[in-house]
């Protein structure tokens, strides 16, 4: 292929002179640095302050508070209409995580560490889900529906290539280093690698992120909470939106309560009722064979939808390649396998189901949701009271798995998919426009 016919696939000018640029070179970078500093700050950073000698409490009380910021984007996502464009924002939280996570790791350093790196790792979260808002809305604003079906697999794909790299390389990079240089400056140099990571994502994705809206006018702050008024108002007002929202907490109702058992069930003794499986037996299960069968399903998924479109039937399908896979879970509670392979097959069938089905909501969310004159702002909404209803059902697992053991358990889990299927058999399906949205190019 010559540079010219190279060129024209990347790039085509419209009318505007704006660019349209093919999905496929924004889409994995940018739910790429989706992914990264959020399972840093979930899940690397309990690592860390637990090697820093930092009690078990304070590691679970702060490292969960600053991840408030993911629930509570809705509330400034309208203020983010004010100035610039999508775009504009998501390269530059991703460029102003990178600075940050540097920051984090020249903390360490100091003596009272704990305090400095937790104020820092607190702004990154807000930025971060800045970045999550605004991403959400480019995908939103450039794609029509049919590509956002296409694509929408290869969004939980590259997320969770970011989880398995930052929960696994990077952690596993930290491990090796704090045996030659000691715990604090392993973790500098492994916040050093977070952040260069980010602000190479930040400085690509300048230049290859899509942006046929125009850069907004700055407005006043009056102005800024009069449109959050009208974005609360409208969402509210959506045809059929309180059976749009039952789905969207009614979905993920079985998953809110297995998600948090299963590693105790693989972790805890056989007397007790579970598989007794070591914490790198666990790592291998979900870090290598459930992550790859993840990012399967999700492209599988995307593939599906864009050739299919979201039906009744296509939703059916989902929903149950969604919430039946926790029947694999049943059947090791009530069988207790001894062979990894036969645990392994059950993880990857629930990972794959969790990725294919996993789209059905998403995609639920952009379609059924999100089209109107706030398109990212009501996203961000239906995406905050999603995560309300999996938090939900997830802090009562504890209570139901501890009173019933791990069989009753999980067979109950099994019953509690019901209500989704419910729901998504009942919740009225608007008639999707693929020309309602900006088009893209194919």
């Amino acid at each position: 292929m010559n540079l010219n016919k190279l060129y024209i696939l990347q790039y085509t000018v419209s009318n505007t002179n704006t660019k349209t640029i093919h999905p496929i070179y924004w889409i994995p970078t940018t739910w790429f640095a989706m992914g990264l500093p959020f399972v840093a700050l979930s899940g690397a950073s309990s690592i860390m302050y637990k090697n820093l000698g930092i009690s078990d409490t304070q590691i679970a009380f702060w490292t969960s508070i600053i991840m408030l910021p993911w629930t509570l984007k809705p509330l400034w996502g309208p203020f983010l209409e004010m100035y610039k464009t999508k775009k504009f924002f998501v390269f530059i939280t991703q460029i102003f995580t990178g600075v940050l996570f540097g920051l984090v790791g020249l903390t360490l350093q100091l003596d009272h560490f704990f305090s400095f790196s937790i104020a820092v790792l607190t702004i990154i979260a807000i930025s971060g889900a800045t970045h999550d808002t605004a991403a959400d809305g480019v995908y939103l604003n450039e794609l029509n529906a049919k590509l956002q079906a296409k694509y929408v697999g290869w969004q939980g794909a590259f997320y969770n290539i970011a989880k398995v790299f930052s929960g696994g390389a990077l952690v596993y990079l930290a491990g090796q280093l704090e045996e030659e240089l000691g715990i604090r400056n392993a973790w500098m140099i492994v916040m050093f690698v977070y952040g260069i990571i980010m602000l190479i994502l930040g400085v690509y994705n300048m230049r290859v992120l899509p942006s046929k809206q125009r850069a907004a006018n700055t407005s006043s702050l009056k102005g800024g909470f009069v449109t959050l008024r009208d974005v609360i108002i409208t969402f509210f007002q959506k045809k059929n939106i309180v059976y749009s929202l039952c789905f969207i907490v009614l979905y993920r109702f079985a998953e809110g309560q297995a998600i948090k058992i299963i590693p105790l069930f693989f972790k805890a003794s056989r007397a007790e009722g579970g598989l007794e499986l070591s914490t790198s037996q666990i790592g291998l299960l979900y870090g290598v064979f459930g992550s790859i069968a993840f990012v399967l399903g999700s492209i599988v998924a995307g593939h599906y939808v864009s050739n299919k479109g979201l039906t009744r039937k296509t939703l059916m399908i989902l929903c149950a390649a969604f919430n039946l896979p926790f029947a694999a879970y049943a059947f090791l509670a009530i069988g207790m396998p001894t062979s990894l392979l036969t645990i392994g097959a059950a993880v990857v069938t629930e990972y794959f189901g969790y990725g294919f089905g996993f789209v059905g909501l998403i995609l639920f969310m952009m379609q059924q949701i999100a089209p109107g004159p706030y398109k990212m702002a009501h996203y961000a909404f239906g995406s905050g009271l999603m995560n309300l209803g999996f938090m939900i059902p997830s802090m009562v697992s504890g209570l139901l798995s501890d009173y019933l053991g791990y069989k009753e358990f999980f067979i109950w889990v099994l019953i509690a998919t019901i209500p989704a299927f419910v729901v998504t058999w009942l919740v009225p399906l608007r008639k999707v426009d693929e020309d309602e949205t900006v088009e893209a190019t194919q």
